[in-house]
């Protein structure tokens, strides 16, 4: 029987109260999990959009039914209670949160809202200060008579963690106020951050010395304040901006703006680009402004806030439960970015495709700092895509560009817009190189057969002799699905190849032979030790026998991915036959050899002609003998037509718990079914694990049969 795909969330208006409460209560939880990890453990695990979209959620359905509010709702708490790790300090005014806008319309709507509230007469609007939304971890600073006598987190917002010895060791910090006048009690408030070229830096050091590395210039900001040793936190480049305040014994100002400025004489650091704007336009031009310099600011900001000015007016607007009427966070969209293109860098892989990669100024995207985005092919720069038509409106991109960036998921940063009137006048077109930037060979555009246009990539015509193409076989010989060769990865490589010692993939099983007899062995080699050693030549053993699809498809041949290498496998079965075949089938289409290539299901002319051409060249067939000559090739699996899955197209989806994803394809495609990366109307299983999404709804909607994990191993039991 076929499991019931999981259902979409109920829009919130059409949800029963029994329905509410139950999703309430499963909102509260997840929330809880992840305040835990973003305030508590400085490592949070899902972005900040999706985090957003949770608490909507809980605060919509909270809105509807508000007889479910608890003491446990996630719009009673900010933060998560302290870890323990610290001494608790409770907070003499409580640190809360801001409510969060994230459309032009939610700003007029806060504007408006204040306005009623506080009675103003129509087209009255209140001065509002404005402020970039620091992305960092919250301090409140308390002195008494003017001396610096502790430092909190913000915690749960009623009770911090005494941080008071690591706050001293930060310069941004004034151990004693400047001026007359200081209020015998002065709580300052503000937001702990780390600059993102310091940010960079200190990953560096941290991969150096393999200790960890951060995600981003929040996480690392936080994880480097709450430290148990002091000096550790004195040995990170931590900055502090105040833009706030707690208790204080006497006001020495009386607007916000003003309050900014004394805290600025007062010793602290604040952010130079607040603003008072007198309108809801004016808002909205700070809001684009910083969004637009986002990259260039050198810190990590993820929107803006929005302050009511006068503290009198703040003071009658007070509180909706734990967070200001008088204040708003106004955020980014999560997943794009607006920054510098700094320059365009010509990437040379395995098969001598230039593709070119841009080089921005660090911001983050989703939580993750980006520095890198492709830029795909030549036409891409230059506005064209891949059928000819314009995109981006035709408009090229060229170095110096302002750009926005986008990043979705686990999915490569990309360019997908530019920002036409911020480019220097100085900017010049994009040339893209005709020549391989590694040999200096000749780089063309063959001609693609199916549209008679230049294919979209360029190629380098020195395929036997480049050195990057050459060091990008290596790199793809010892990936994941080829040899899989533990200890041995991109760093290792580019290390190996550099110094001689790995130039092809036989290089890699006699390297063991010629080490013993090196006079500079690995061992004494800087980041190796005997015992690291000892494991390689052990990893580089325990793959001398090799699947013969793993073998084909670390060839690195152009367009034999490993699907391709798969149906080679299964239709030759054993080494020699293919490499004979692919020999023979080299004497031209007409050959017999060629012809059954050719007429291999899934295999076509396209990745016929590219193996016939590997084989071809001298060169290949001389690495291939080598290599055949230190390790085994096992024979393929051939795959059954008789089993109750064959010619069946399957698709896994959700976390699978009674088999890995690689154990189920391998188990359907030796059945002789396809595993499919997609749900579409030829799917005839999809295999369903916990947490499964996108690809269950869509089953469900086409109406796909759907099984368990049992039910899949109950079909494929007897076959």
């Amino acid at each position: 029987m076929a499991v019931k795909a999981k259902k979409i969330p109920v829009s919130v208006d059409k949800l029963t109260e029994t329905q509410a409460k139950v999703e309430l209560v499963r909102l509260v939880l997840e929330i809880e999990r992840h305040n835990e990890a973003y305030y508590s453990e400085d490592a949070p695990k899902i972005s900040d959009a999706d985090y957003d979209a949770l608490r909507q959620r809980s605060d919509a359905i909270e809105a509807r039914f508000p007889g479910l509010v608890t003491r446990d709702s996630p719009s009673q708490k900010v933060g998560a209670a302290p870890s323990g790790r610290f001494a608790k300090v409770p907070h003499s005014v409580p640190m809360l949160s801001l409510g969060n806008a994230f459309s032009d319309e939610d700003v007029t709507d806060f504007v408006d809202r204040v306005r009623r509230f506080l009675k103003l007469a129509d087209g009255d609007i209140p001065a509002i200060v404005a402020e970039p939304k620091i992305d960092g971890l919250s301090l409140s600073l308390r002195y008494e008579d003017g001396e610096l006598v502790r430092g909190a987190t913000r915690g749960d917002g009623f009770t911090g963690e005494d941080v008071t010895a690591n706050v001293r060791t930060m310069s941004d910090i004034p151990h004693k106020l400047k001026g007359r006048n200081i209020p015998a009690v002065c709580e300052i408030r503000g937001e702990v951050y780390m600059l993102k070229k310091d940010f960079l830096a200190l990953n560096k050091r941290q991969a150096e010395a393999e200790d960890t590395v951060f995600a981003n210039p929040r996480n690392s900001a936080a994880g480097s304040l709450r430290q148990k040793d002091a000096s550790i936190t004195a040995s990170r480049p931590l900055k502090f901006f105040a833009y706030a305040w707690g208790e204080m014994s006497a006001m020495p100002a009386k607007t916000q703006f003003k309050m900014i400025d004394w805290i600025g004489h007062a010793g602290f650091v604040t952010n130079p680009l607040i603003t008072l704007c007198e309108d809801v336009e004016g808002l909205l031009k700070f809001y684009r402004k910083i969004e637009t310099r986002r990259a260039s600011l050198g810190y990590d900001i993820d929107g803006v806030v929005y302050k009511v000015d006068r503290l009198d007016w703040q003071e009658r607007l007070g509180f909706v439960t734990r967070t200001p009427r008088w204040a708003i966070a106004h955020k980014f969209a999560a997943e794009q970015a607006t920054t510098v293109l700094n320059d365009i860098e010509i990437q040379v892989g395995r098969t001598g495709a230039l593709t070119p990669v841009a080089k921005l100024a660090p911001v983050t995207v989703g939580g993750v700092v980006v520095q890198n985005a492709t830029l795909h092919n030549e036409d891409y720069i230059k506005g064209i895509g891949n059928d000819g038509q314009p995109i981006r409106e035709g408009v090229d991109i060229r170095i110096g560009d302002t750009v926005v960036i986008q990043r979705a998921g686990d999915v490569i940063p990309q360019i997908v817009s530019v920002v036409v009137d911020k480019r220097p006048k100085t900017a010049k077109p994009y040339q893209f190189p005709t020549v391989c930037p590694a040999c200096g060979s000749h780089a063309v555009r063959e001609e693609d057969p199916k549209t008679g246009r230049p294919d979209s990539v360029r190629r380098c015509t020195n395929s036997l002799a480049c050195p990057a193409q050459a060091k990008e076989r290596l790199k793809h010989f010892v990936a994941r699905n080829a040899f899989d060769i533990d200890g041995l990865g991109d760093k290792q490589i580019e290390e190996f190849f550099a110094d001689g010692l790995v130039m092809s993939p036989v290089d890699i099983f006699t390297l063991q032979k010629r080490d013993a007899r090196s006079q500079k062995r690995l061992a004494d080699r800087e980041g190796f030790g005997a015992t690291s050693v000892r494991n390689l030549f052990a990893a580089i053993d325990a793959r001398r026998t090799i699947a013969l699809h793993r073998f084909i498809f670390a060839l690195g041949i152009r367009h034999v991915g490993e699907g391709n290498a798969k149906l080679l496998a299964r239709h030759y079965g054993t080494v020699e036959a293919f490499r004979a075949a692919m020999i023979a089938a080299g004497e031209g289409p007409q050959s017999e050899a060629y012809q059954d290539l050719n007429a291999i299901e899934g295999i076509g002319t396209v990745v016929a002609n590219a193996i016939v051409e590997f084989f071809a060249e001298p060169h290949s067939v001389k690495a291939v003998d080598d290599l055949l000559g230190e390790i085994e090739v096992q024979p393929a699996e051939r795959a059954k037509t008789d089993s109750p899955i064959a010619g069946k197209i399957v698709v896994f989806t959700g976390s699978l718990e009674k088999f890995t994803r690689d154990e189920a394809k391998a188990t359907a495609e030796r059945l002789g079914a396809k595993a499919s990366g997609s749900v579409s109307k030829k799917t005839d299983y999809v295999v369903a694990g916990p947490g499964a999404g996108s690809k269950l709804a869509e089953a469900n909607k086409l109406g796909v049969k759907v099984l368990t994990e049992d039910e899949w191993l109950a079909l494929v039991s007897g076959a």
